[in-house]
């Protein structure tokens, strides 16, 4: 029996607002190849910001992530009601507000706030948050935990340059993809909403996450479900307390793109790629027959481990497969076959498609309005 049938939430609740892509979409046009969005057109969405709010962005939007403050911001939840909020408060709130997590920093907030009153760090503070986050490999690298240092004693100027950056980025491209992007959360929700009327919950979550299984979520009582138009595939979640979590699923259509005006489908292309390499072939091969980890692929593959993570990146951003998530470090993947039979009957649509637009003239990447 597959152990993500087990989960039984005491309440499924959904919710819903361009707010989560307004955050989300800044994580994607930051790391690009990392979510399969063509690098050379996120760098053109980029250099469209004022040269101070690109450089802070980029150095510092990476790790942008705060699910928990969305979801309790008043609706319609959208880039407004995001900025207004951010507004109200001071820099250091702002700063509290993003990245003080009510679970997982609820024991250090209090060391943050007064690094932030202080202005400055000591090696015993750089000491703490290794002690604190030793179990967490990419926090507690020297690196990370200096940045983090570094940025809440100067709490005041970050909070006012995540303001700034942030009202750029809705001024020069997400108040344009807000418009384009709100209908499709709308039948995003509603078409989940349907699927949960029919499903099993179990059935449920991994249709709308699209082959991830999560069997962490049957430790939590309440789970609160978001469309996610720019994380599609890729589920974010977050912890609300200890007993609600709260999780984005794909609302983003097959026959759609992530670039506004692109002709060609993201799920075909992404599809076709991934098909494309001799390698991912074998791999779904080996999936279709059972469940691997990558370690297991790497040995049968004969390739180095990141190399196998890289391939299987390319496959789960197609659909083509899904995984059971125990922990970051225990994987199951397995091959999605019904994606090989979608693609193709997608694929012949696409090329059949009886209205055909002109499309425009070519024009470099960096130049084209978006």
């Amino acid at each position: 029996m597959d152990e993500q049938t087990e989960i039984v939430p005491e309440e499924i609740l959904w919710d819903i607002g361009t707010a989560y892509d307004f955050f989300i979409s800044l994580r994607v046009l930051h790391k690009p190849n990392q979510f399969g969005l063509r690098g050379a057109w996120a760098a053109g969405v980029r250099s469209r910001l004022p040269a101070a709010d690109k450089e802070f962005l980029e150095k510092h939007a990476k790790t942008l992530q705060p699910l928990h403050w969305i979801y309790n911001l008043p609706q319609p939840k959208d880039a407004d009601t995001v900025l207004y909020a951010l507004k109200q408060l001071t820099p250091i709130e702002r700063m509290s507000a993003l990245f003080l997590h009510p679970v997982h920093n609820k024991d250090n907030k209090d060391f943050f706030l007064d690094l932030a009153e202080r202005g400055s760090w000591e090696e015993k503070d750089k000491t703490f948050l290794q002690n604190e986050w030793a179990d967490y490999k990419d926090k507690a690298t020297p690196a990370h935990i200096e940045d983090k240092l570094d940025s809440w004693a100067r709490a005041g100027e970050m909070g006012n340059g995540y303001l700034s950056a942030l009202l750029s980025y809705f001024e020069v491209f997400f108040a344009e993809e807000e418009n384009r992007i709100r209908p499709k959360l709308e039948a995003g929700l509603k078409r989940a909403q349907e699927l949960a009327d029919e499903a099993p919950v179990a059935d449920l979550l991994e249709e709308l996450f699209q082959g991830l299984r999560f069997v962490e979520l049957a430790n939590y009582d309440r789970l609160i479900l978001a469309p996610s138009f720019w994380s599609t595939p890729i589920v974010f979640y977050s912890d609300l307390d200890e007993n609600s979590r709260i999780l984005t699923f794909g609302s983003r259509p097959p026959e759609d793109s992530l670039v506004p005006g692109e002709v060609v489908p993201d799920a075909v292309l992404k599809a076709l790629k991934a098909l494309s390499d001799p390698t991912r072939l074998r791999i779904l091969r080996y999936l279709v027959r059972e469940h691997l980890a990558p370690a297991e692929l790497s040995r049968r593959l004969r390739l180095r481990a990141p190399t196998v993570t890289h391939h299987l990146l390319a496959l789960r951003l197609a659909g083509l497969v899904g995984y059971t998530y125990k922990s970051k470090n225990e994987l199951l993947y397995s091959a999605r076959l019904d994606t090989v039979t979608a693609t193709y009957i997608s694929l012949k649509a696409f090329l059949e498609e009886s209205s055909i637009e002109t499309e425009p003239s070519a024009v470099p990447e960096r130049g084209r309005a978006v």
